[in-house]
C-alpha cells in the first residue's frame, strides 16, 4: 500500500439520485416524498432560457420550505455551466438566500479544475459574509471530452469537492458518438459504449477520495434495461445513478443496495479472518474459496454500505 492515501472526503448514501427541474415546484414537492437517497433541484438543462430566474427563485423557496434533512434527503441544485450568464446569480441566489438549507452544488461540464475554483470561491465568499457554519460540498459532472481528458486533475481538485458524476448525453454529444440514446446499449457497439469512460472517472474518484454516480437513462418505460446499467456502473464502482423518472428510484436502490445473502457472506468473511489471525494464518477459506486480508476489505465495504442503509431506515 502507498503511504500516500486519500480517504473518502465525505460519505453519504447516494444509491439514487432523482432529478426535478425546479420550474416545476410540484414535481419538486413530490421529489421531496420519494424513496430517493439524494434529490437535485435543477436549474441547467431542465430549464428553458426564459423560465431560468423563475426556476431560480423556486428553488430558494423550496429549499426553504421543505425540511429535507428531516425526510431524509440529501438535497442538491444544480447550477448552469459557467459558460453561461445565468450561472453567477445560481450561486449567489442560492448561497445568500438559502444557503443554509443545501447539502451540495452541482457544476455541469466541468472541463478543467478552475472551473471548480471559480465557483469554490463565490461560496467561501459568501459563505463568510453570512456567517453561514453549514459547509456546501461541490460535486462535478464529467460530461465533455475536455472534462473526461482532465478527469484526474479535477478529481485532485481540493476543498469542497466529493463526487463525480458521468453524465453521458452531452459526453456523447462532446464525442460526436454515432447514437442517440441516452445511457442505454448501442446495438452497433460490441459491448457496453461506455464503459472505459467510465471507469476511468471512477478510477479517479478512487484514487482521490470521491464518490462516483452514474448518469441517467433516458428510457423511463425500459426498466429491465435501466437495471442492466445500473449493475453494469456498480460492477465498476459507481455506488448510485440518477433517475430521470420517479418510477426509476426503486430500480437505482434495488441494484446499488446489498443483497441480504451478500451481506451474512460478508460477515461471515469477517468472522472467519479473525478466527485465521488468532491462530497465526493470514489466509482463511470460506465454502471452499479461499480469503485473504483483500476479502476483508471488499467484506467491509459491502457491511458499511449496509449499515448506512439501515441507518436511514
Amino acid at each position: 500500500m502507498s503511504h500516500t492515501l486519500h480517504p473518502l472526503r465525505r460519505q453519504r448514501l447516494h444509491r439514487s439520485e432523482l432529478a426535478v427541474p425546479a420550474s416545476n415546484p410540484s414535481m419538486v414537492e413530490k421529489a421531496a416524498e420519494s424513496a430517493a437517497d439524494v434529490v437535485f433541484l435543477d436549474l441547467e438543462d431542465a430549464v428553458a432560457p426564459p423560465e431560468k430566474e423563475q426556476a431560480r427563485k423556486n428553488a430558494v423557496q423550496l429549499l426553504n420550505d421543505i425540511d429535507w434533512a428531516a425526510k431524509g434527503k440529501t438535497v442538491s441544485v444544480r447550477i448552469n455551466g459557467l459558460d453561461t450568464h445565468y450561472m453567477y446569480r445560481d450561486v449567489v441566489d442560492i448561497m445568500e438566500q438559502a444557503g443554509d438549507r443545501v447539502d451540495t452544488l452541482l457544476v455541469p461540464k466541468v472541463g478543467v479544475p478552475a472551473d471548480l475554483y471559480m465557483v469554490e470561491a463565490m461560496v467561501n465568499q459568501i459563505e463568510q459574509a453570512r456567517g453561514q457554519e453549514k459547509r456546501v460540498g461541490l460535486e462535478a459532472l464529467i460530461e465533455t471530452a475536455l472534462g473526461m481528458a482532465n478527469v484526474e486533475a479535477i478529481a485532485q481538485f481540493g476543498g469542497r469537492l466529493e463526487c463525480l458524476h458521468f453524465g453521458v448525453a452531452d459526453y456523447a454529444a462532446s464525442m460526436r458518438a454515432r447514437t442517440t440514446n441516452i445511457g442505454g446499449l448501442n446495438p452497433d457497439y460490441p459491448g457496453d459504449q461506455w464503459h472505459a469512460s467510465i471507469t476511468r472517472m471512477v478510477i479517479a474518484c478512487r484514487a482521490y477520495g470521491l464518490r462516483a454516480v452514474d448518469g441517467p437513462f433516458g428510457d423511463f418505460s425500459d426498466p429491465e434495461g435501466y437495471k442492466d446499467g445500473a449493475r453494469r456502473a456498480a460492477a465498476l464502482g459507481c455506488e448510485g445513478k440518477w433517475a430521470i423518472h420517479p418510477s426509476q428510484i426503486e430500480l437505482a436502490n434495488e441494484v446499488f443496495s446489498p443483497p441480504e445473502a451478500e451481506v451474512t457472506r460478508a460477515e461471515r468473511i469477517i468472522e472467519e479472518l479473525k478466527k485465521a489471525e488468532a491462530e497465526g494464518r493470514g489466509a482463511a477459506s470460506l465454502d471452499g474459496k479461499m480469503i485473504d486480508a483483500a476479502s476483508e476489505k471488499m467484506a467491509r465495504n459491502v457491511i458499511d454500505m449496509a449499515k448506512a442503509i439501515a441507518a436511514k431506515a
